[in-house]
C-alpha cells in the first residue's frame, strides 16, 4: 500500500502543478487587472461566457474529475480503496493547485480571498480557506478509510 500511496500522491501533486498552470496562462491572457468588477453571479458567469473559456474550462474541469476517479481506480484495490484513493488525490490535488498558484502568482494572497472554485454546473466561489479545510477533510477522511481494514478485520489466527 505504501508505494501506491506515494504514487498516488506524486500523481495529485503533479495534476495540481498542470492545473496550476493553466490558470497562470488564463492570467497572462485574460490579465486580473482587465477584469471587471462582479457584483452579481450573473455578472461573472456572463463575463466567462463573453470572454470564449467557459466551455473550454467546463470540459477542462471535467476531464481533471474523469482523472482523479481514473488514477483511484487503479489505486484501489476494492470500493473502499478507490474512495479513499479519490479523496486522498482529490484533497491532495486542490491543496497543492493553491500552492503552485501562490509560487507562480503570490496569489492568493491569504487564505481568506475568494476564488471561483468550479464552473460545472455553474459557478463555485467561496474564499480559499473553504476549499482548503475541505481538502484537508477529504485526505483524513480516505487515510482513515485505508486504515479501517486493519480495525475491523483484525489478522485471522
Amino acid at each position: 500500500m505504501g508505494k501506491r500511496l506515494l504514487f498516488l500522491i506524486l500523481y495529485a501533486v503533479a495534476m495540481a502543478y498542470v492545473e496550476a498552470m493553466v490558470v497562470v496562462y488564463l492570467r497572462w491572457l485574460i490579465p486580473v487587472s482587465q477584469w471587471p468588477h462582479f457584483s452579481t453571479y450573473k455578472e461573472f458567469w456572463s463575463f466567462i461566457r463573453n470572454a470564449g473559456i467557459m466551455w473550454s474550462e467546463q470540459t477542462r474541469e471535467f476531464a481533471t474529475i474523469v482523472m482523479l476517479v481514473c488514477i483511484a481506480f487503479l489505486f484501489g484495490k476494492n470500493k473502499r480503496e478507490r474512495i479513499a484513493g479519490f479523496l486522498i488525490a482529490f484533497g491532495i490535488w486542490d491543496i497543492f493547485y493553491y500552492v503552485f498558484l501562490y509560487l507562480w502568482l503570490r496569489w492568493p494572497e491569504n487564505i481568506l480571498v475568494w476564488d471561483v472554485l468550479f464552473l460545472i454546473p455553474c459557478p463555485w466561489v467561496s474564499p480559499v480557506i473553504i476549499p482548503v479545510s475541505v481538502s484537508i477533510l477529504m485526505i483524513g477522511t480516505g487515510y482513515y478509510l485505508l486504515q479501517k481494514r486493519h480495525i475491523i478485520y483484525p489478522v485471522q489466527r
